[in-house]
Order: C-alpha cells, then sequence, then structure tokens
C-alpha cells in the first residue's frame, strides 16, 4: 500500500502509486526540452581535440618542479632569485618598521601628559 501527506487532515493516508510519488506541490516545472543556446561558440570534446591543445601553452610544472626540488639549500620563498629576495626583505622591512612604530605608540600612550 502506498501512503501520501494529507494537507486537510495533516496526517498519511492511503493512497494510489501515481498519486504518492507525485504528491500535490511537487509536479515537475521545467520543461523536458533543452533552453536556447546563449553562447554561439560550441563546445569541444575532450575526444575530438588533439592530444597536445596548442591554447594551453607550455607546461610549465616539471621545469617548476626541478627548481624547487633542487637541494641547494635555499628555503622555497627564495628560489626564484632576485624578485623572491625583494619581496622577501621588503617584507621583513615592513614587518620590523611595523613593530618599532608600534612600540613607540605604546611607549607614548604609557606617558603621562605633561600639564602647563
Amino acid at each position: 500500500m502506498y501512503y501520501k501527506f494529507s494537507g486537510f487532515s495533516q496526517k498519511l493516508v492511503g493512497a494510489v502509486a501515481s498519486a504518492a510519488y507525485a504528491p500535490q506541490g511537487l509536479k515537475p516545472l521545467a520543461s523536458t526540452e533543452s533552453p536556447a543556446l546563449i553562447f554561439g561558440t560550441p563546445t569541444k570534446l575532450a575526444s575530438d581535440s588533439p592530444a597536445a591543445v596548442s591554447y594551453f601553452g607550455k607546461n610549465k610544472v616539471p621545469d617548476l618542479q626541478k627548481l624547487f626540488q633542487k637541494a641547494d639549500g635555499l628555503p622555497v620563498h627564495l628560489k626564484r632569485g632576485v624578485p623572491d629576495q625583494l619581496l622577501y626583505r621588503t617584507t621583513m622591512a615592513l614587518t620590523i618598521g611595523g613593530t618599532i612604530y608600534c612600540l613607540v605608540a605604546l611607549y607614548m600612550a604609557s606617558q603621562p601628559k605633561s600639564k602647563k
């Protein structure tokens, strides 16, 4: 036997299979037709395209893996040379400068104001 929720009595009541599987209010509203094409460019399937697609560019991952896994004693964040060193040193300078500024501001805030 099949059951469905009755909106009138607020209880489960016996029902036929078609009413139990598609209760009121839950009938499919979407049409079965596919929507109109929005963008004019068709999609390419992976099976249709050649093995190496030209618009992806060169795969840089193997080269970067060799660079970062080289045992030269440098930390990972400095392995790419001068740009990494400039970024690291700028970050350290700003961090130290900000710490000094905060300490000076705390010192000035802790001193009582002189009354004139």
